[in-house]
């Protein structure tokens, strides 16, 4: 059940849920509750499923989980990596860049179908303080529970996010498939003027995070030059 009237989110989820065919779709909430549930889900996955992630010695490690990537992916693929802007040069000089049409279709001959089996999550997420005049929404979907766990750590998740959000049409659009982990199909692309990370083929942290170096390094560059200020991904002020 969504958990918003926002017709923009409804209309983008149901476009993506058209295009990659969900066996299902969850709603992240931020609670203890769901969050709990899907930890022991993933954490009872068989061995050899490449979903599976593994409870550490709760008395060391309270709380801690350990993921395994393929050995085919274990980093972020800078040249794998695309801005794509109607203009090359907005793509700056340290950018690879693919013209938006071009790339969207690859990337959506790759994604279609791919959620056949299995579970897309909708994770509205914060960066930054909920309701700060200075915090920026997305929403990421992804296949992968891994991805739901970790955006819960590293940005504020749930049903509050979306109630700031309201109706507004203010926010990043995220679109994470695992597909197959091949890495000649992997691509982690960048839409500046319709504020859209999407990316393909991974499960790797940085690759799929989507709030993490796509929106608040490579979006967040462009956001703020329009805007009026600095991006800084990792910065920590004291």
């Amino acid at each position: 059940m969504a958990l918003t009237n926002n017709k923009n989110v409804l209309a983008w989820v149901d476009e993506m849920v058209a295009l990659t065919k969900p066996d299902k779709v969850v709603w992240i909430d931020g609670s203890k509750e769901q969050l709990d549930a899907l930890t022991e889900e993933v954490t009872s996955l068989p061995e050899g499923n490449r979903d599976k992630m593994y409870k550490l010695n709760p008395e060391k490690l309270p709380g801690c989980l350990y993921h395994r990537t393929l050995p085919n992916d274990v980093a972020r693929v800078e040249d794998r990596t695309f801005i794509c802007t109607k203009k090359k040069e907005d793509a700056g000089p340290t950018n690879n860049w693919m013209e938006p049409a071009k790339a969207y279709k690859m990337l959506y001959d790759i994604a279609r179908g791919s959620y056949q089996g299995r579970t897309m999550y909708v994770i509205p997420y914060s960066m930054g303080p909920v309701g700060s005049p200075f915090a920026k929404y997305g929403i990421e979907l992804t296949d992968s529970i891994y991805v739901v766990l970790n955006m819960a750590i590293m940005t504020r998740v749930g049903q509050n996010v979306l109630d700031a959000l309201g109706d507004s049409d203010d926010w990043v659009r995220g679109l994470h498939c695992k597909c197959d982990i091949d890495e000649s199909k992997r691509y982690i692309c960048h839409f500046p003027q319709d504020n859209t990370i999407i990316s393909v083929n991974s499960g790797y942290g940085g690759n799929v995070l989507l709030g993490k170096k796509c929106f608040a390094l490579r979006i967040a560059s462009n956001l703020g030059r329009k805007e009026g200020w600095m991006a800084e991904h990792m910065l920590i002020l004291g």
